[in-house]
């Protein structure tokens, strides 16, 4: 695998571009994007598992109910969630990607991120959408990751090459995340481009075996988004030998999506909310794969943990109580936990308890910006990983104004 330009571009057939077309005040703000293709593509998607979803989830989801679409529009500022009139703006929002593209209504994507249950204004979004459509490139990856952003601080973008039956094949993806994210699928919106050509039932497989270990374990703040959506489309222009069934193809196909998906999950945890630094829980030697998983993610949920790690204190007592209110069944008196970053490693605890550590370097340990909390099991052989961040006084200040 290589990594390239392109973000969802750099897969064969795919155009993207972001405009501002008015929904948001900031004019230096992006606040539509569009991304196309020259052809159908096979297409896949997972979603919030919160009961209260936004009326594009609905719409997406029917639309590419029978495996195919051709186009993503979605708009930052105005979440169209909780909205009587919901539905009825999302499929226009379709309605006009069919008006100024051609590409059929029912072939659209529509998401759409920013604040729950004010109306939204359809009128931006009709007047921007001629020059948004003027400005599809193969260069518009950029300008589309910017257009879906809401309190993000970084872009999020990447693309990989790599090889299927000796022909080139592409995967690209763009994100927006920064808070109001939960491990509870999908945590953020997520397109994603790719050009291998494989069948949309094997695309759907792929798409939930590798979400599992990357977007889903992801935990900013511990609020599960009413409208998370990751959705991916494959041109199969590419010309390899077309995946219908596991194999050989099929696992090469999971492990770039996994390079991918991680990425992003890493950048989105990196970018949560006032945060200063991304952390991430690995859990080894864990009595199997539920368990790992359970506990990295109870300790990179916890507030009391990220808060400490804010202060670069290395209360681990706290990491032991994430532990221990998750509903797996382990023996505390094998747990060992390390901090570790670029600068070192500590081991704080052992069999369950504490052991004499320099709280000097503990503290230097911890100052870095990207920490790692390692929770070893001892009892057996799996393990997870979970990312997220610390949790920072900007934090409540950015949720605080966040409307107003």
């Amino acid at each position: 695998m290589k990594k390239i330009s392109g973000g969802v571009c750099a897969a064969k057939g795919f155009k993207a571009n972001g405009v501002h077309c008015g929904i948001r005040k900031n004019k230096d703000k992006l606040d539509l994007a569009l991304i196309t293709c020259d052809t159908p593509c096979a297409a896949a998607g997972v979603y919030t598992k919160n009961k209260v979803k936004g009326a594009p989830l609905t719409v997406t989801k029917t639309n590419i109910s029978d495996g195919i679409a051709q186009a993503v529009i979605c708009n930052s500022g105005n979440a169209n969630t909780c909205n009587a009139d919901g539905i009825e703006k999302a499929q226009m929002m379709c309605d006009l990607v069919q008006k100024h593209t051609s590409i059929k209504a029912s072939d659209v994507i529509v998401a759409s991120t920013g604040v729950i249950g004010e109306v939204l204004n359809m009128q931006p979004i009709s007047d921007g959408m001629q020059g948004l459509v003027n400005g599809l490139s193969t260069d518009g990856s950029p300008n589309a990751a910017k257009a879906i952003m809401t309190t993000d601080r970084v872009m999020k973008e990447i693309a990989y090459s790599f090889e299927l039956d000796g022909k080139e094949c592409h995967i690209g993806g763009i994100a927006k995340g920064s808070g109001m994210i939960n491990p509870n699928m999908a945590t953020l919106l997520c397109f994603v481009t790719t050009d291998v050509n494989i069948s949309s039932e094997m695309l759907d497989l792929a798409l939930g075996k590798v979400v599992k270990d990357t977007l889903n374990m992801v935990c900013i703040d511990g609020d599960t988004s009413t409208n998370d959506m990751l959705t991916i489309l494959s041109s199969s222009l590419a010309g390899n030998e077309k995946i219908t069934d596991k194999g050989k193809g099929f696992n090469e196909f999971c492990k770039c999506l996994k390079k991918i998906l991680t990425y992003l999950a890493k950048e989105i945890a990196k970018d949560g909310e006032g945060a200063t630094k991304l952390l991430e829980c690995k859990v080894v030697k864990a009595k199997n794969i539920k368990s790992a998983k359970s506990i990295a993610q109870s300790v990179i949920s916890s507030s009391l943990v990220k808060a400490a790690m804010f202060a670069s204190d290395a209360n681990w007592g706290r990491i032991l109580c994430a532990i221990g209110y998750t509903d797996e069944k382990f023996d505390v008196s094998k747990i060992d936990v390390d901090l570790k970053s670029r600068v070192g490693m500590i081991r704080v605890c052992e069999n369950g308890a504490g052991v004499p550590f320099d709280e000097s370097v503990a503290t230097k340990i911890l100052s870095e910006d990207e920490v790692s909390i390692i929770v070893t099991c001892n009892c057996g052989g799996a393990k997870a990983t979970a990312w997220g961040c610390d949790l920072t006084y900007e934090y409540v200040r950015i949720n605080a104004d966040y409307r107003t």
